[in-house]
């Protein structure tokens, strides 16, 4: 190391002085500019190594007008901690992470929950090139705040936003709907109920609860719904609903079940009262969460596929896209809560 580099940090005319040519010459050389003669990139870049000078991305990137950087706000429920987030959300953060990365962006992360603190106007600042907002959608006054932000010449997009008109992309919740009813059927139920919501103004519950019904009308059976109360955190609405799906006297050997985390709450009240899955009764979830593998016994689940989801979002984001309905494809994973009869 140099007394000089070890003096203080090393610029590009330090690399410019050492190579004998101007700081521009340097920046254009690094750049990859083709006005640049192949002997002078060499003695400049041999000279910035020499230096260990590493160019400022950053610095870089706001002289051509862009942060490289893409703002993601998480919204939670209204006065929850994060440690209380969806998991699933957890899992769309880093596809998104990752999506970002593999076009250079890094990725300005928000947990946002308390009315009045809401915040995004980071293109405005300076801090991001564009947003994207995921989390519940319960958080009514979160969503209002940061559908006020949609247009207006903003790059933002929504994950499963409650309002349509936004820059949107969800999870193919309908089909999803149809492939976990039609499973159940298939495995032989003869009375399959669903635990969601028909009404909810997240959409997927609607959508989810739509492809069940369908799938049961087809079939000339009655769809049977046993809705979540949520106000309550997911697994909780899956301990209440289970319970009062036993207490109606309702039969029931399948369930289709909204999502994992009420699945869970769901299974833990199944084998407190003694009803074997999937002896006795075979239930399926959606989301594809990791932590259904260690479930009692391993979840059955719809599954979107969530690279695909960051990279829509980012995509979107970023305007890489016309259409303003994006669709995430689902498949159904099997573990061992069904069982064929």
């Amino acid at each position: 190391m140099t007394e000089r580099k070890a003096r203080y940090r090393i610029t590009s005319f330090d690399v410019a002085e050492l190579a004998g040519v101007s700081q521009s010459t340097v920046s254009r050389a690094l750049a990859g500019s083709t006005a640049i003669t192949e002997p002078t990139r060499a003695k400049v870049m041999m000279a910035a190594e020499e230096l260990g000078y590493v160019v400022d991305e950053r610095a870089a990137r706001l002289r051509r007008g862009k942060t490289g950087t893409l703002a993601v706000v998480v919204i939670g429920r209204p006065d929850e901690s994060a440690s209380g987030l969806n998991p699933f959300h957890f899992s769309l953060l880093g596809s998104v992470c990752a999506a970002g990365a593999k076009q250079g962006y890094e990725t300005l992360v928000s947990f946002q929950s308390e009315e009045g603190r809401f915040f995004g106007k980071y293109e405005e600042r300076g801090q991001a090139d564009a947003m994207i907002v995921i989390g519940t959608g319960v958080n009514h006054a979160a969503w209002d705040y940061f559908r006020e932000l949609s247009g207006n010449g903003r790059s933002v997009a929504y994950w499963s936003s409650p309002f349509d008109e936004l820059e949107w992309v969800r999870s193919d919740n309908y089909e999803g709907g149809i492939l976990a009813t039609t499973e159940l059927l298939d495995a032989g139920c003869q009375n399959v109920v669903h635990i969601g919501s028909a009404d909810s103004p997240q959409k997927q519950f609607g959508e989810r609860n739509d492809g069940y019904a369908k799938t049961m009308t087809d079939r000339g059976l009655e769809p049977v719904l046993f809705a979540v109360d949520e106000s309550l955190d997911r697994e909780e609405q899956g301990r209440k609903a289970a319970r009062q799906l036993i207490a109606s006297g309702q039969p029931f050997d399948g369930v289709f079940i909204s999502t994992d985390t009420i699945a869970l709450g769901v299974l833990e009240v199944f084998n407190a009262e003694g009803i074997s899955v999937p002896d006795d009764c075979s239930i399926i979830g959606f989301d594809g969460l990791r932590a259904g593998q260690y479930s009692n016994p391993p979840l059955t689940t719809v599954e979107p596929d969530i690279d695909v989801a960051g990279a829509l979002l980012v995509r979107a984001a970023l305007g890489g896209e016309e259409a303003t309905e994006r669709r995430v494809p689902v498949c159904l994973l099997n573990r061992r809560s069904v069982k064929r009869r």
